[in-house]
């Protein structure tokens, strides 16, 4: 019987490449990842500065009408009466840097994930390579991300909005690619039987019809998202993360605790107005309207 011990003279130094690997990029391609970095950067400091611009009633208002065109009076109410909580609570600006971060690594995921997910859908040699990619990108624990990120785009919210964006992409390729798959073939032939183009076919019968589990997608990437700035928090990025972070270095409990249920409370709207959107029901009311 071999000994535990008998793998010390044979330990593969994976550690060593990797902490080479990602010296080696940063030394010959970070003006590249600064490239990377400046649409995140604009993106996310217009969406914040407009956020923290705009007066907390007029915003609290328009958030009610959203939702209740959205998912009707209680989802509208509910999200009135939570926001306003947060507000009281003192941690308003914070909610707002949150809600930035969180929209702009959503817009980013959308932009790159919704392209892949329908060429993984047309092509089942692609989808076999991204399938392990995004099997990686899920599996791998957060905390691993915040590392090579400040590494190579240095500490910072915009960081914090650059790894949320790897972490919370693969849900969106992955169910465009299964809604997509999932459109029946005879819709698909009776497309083509009409004359349709492979474009016409996939913008007015196939997207159409896997809107419903795209936007399921969307909801789960948005969730992802929220947790992660949260995260982020630890490489300096701002919003509802930094009470948490605060409260857990100097045990406060109760500004853990704010910052938390703030958290929640954000998390809980945002879910019931994306889940609502994504229900064929308002999909088809939307349509015939």
């Amino acid at each position: 019987m071999l000994s535990s011990k008998a793998f010390d003279d044979y330990i593969i130094p994976l550690e060593q490449w990797i902490e080479g690997g990602v010296s080696w990029l940063v030394e010959n391609f970070r003006p590249q990842f600064q490239a990377i970095k400046w649409p995140v950067e604009v993106t996310l400091n217009g969406i914040d500065s407009l956020l923290q611009m705009i007066p907390p009633i007029l915003f609290l208002i328009v958030l009610g009408i959203i939702a209740w065109r959205a998912a009707g009076w209680k989802v509208a109410l509910f999200g009135i009466l939570t926001l306003t909580l947060v507000g009281f609570l003192g941690l308003w600006e914070d909610t707002m840097t949150t809600l930035a971060m969180v929209i702009c690594a959503v817009v980013f995921c959308v932009i790159v994930g919704i392209p892949l997910g329908i060429y993984a859908s047309r092509s089942n040699r692609f989808e076999s390579m991204l399938r392990p990619v995004l099997d990686a990108m899920q599996t791998t624990p957060a905390f691993v991300y915040l590392v090579p990120v400040v590494m190579l785009f240095s500490i910072g919210t915009v960081a914090g909005v650059i790894a949320t964006i790897i972490f919370a992409m693969p849900p969106i390729i992955r169910l465009t690619n299964l809604g997509i798959r999932q459109v029946q073939a005879d819709v698909v032939e009776a497309s083509e039987a009409f004359g349709a183009t492979k474009s016409q076919i996939l913008w007015k019968v196939q997207f159409p019809l896997a809107l419903p589990t795209i936007m399921a997608g969307l909801n789960q990437t948005m969730m992802l998202s929220l947790s992660m700035v949260v995260i982020a928090a630890l490489i300096g990025a701002g919003g509802l993360g930094v009470p948490v972070f605060e409260g857990l270095n100097s045990l406060r409990v109760g500004l853990a605790g704010i910052g938390g249920i703030s958290i929640v409370l954000l998390a809980m709207v945002l879910d019931r107005i994306t889940q609502a959107l994504g229900t064929s029901k308002h999909l088809e009311r939307n349509e015939s309207s």
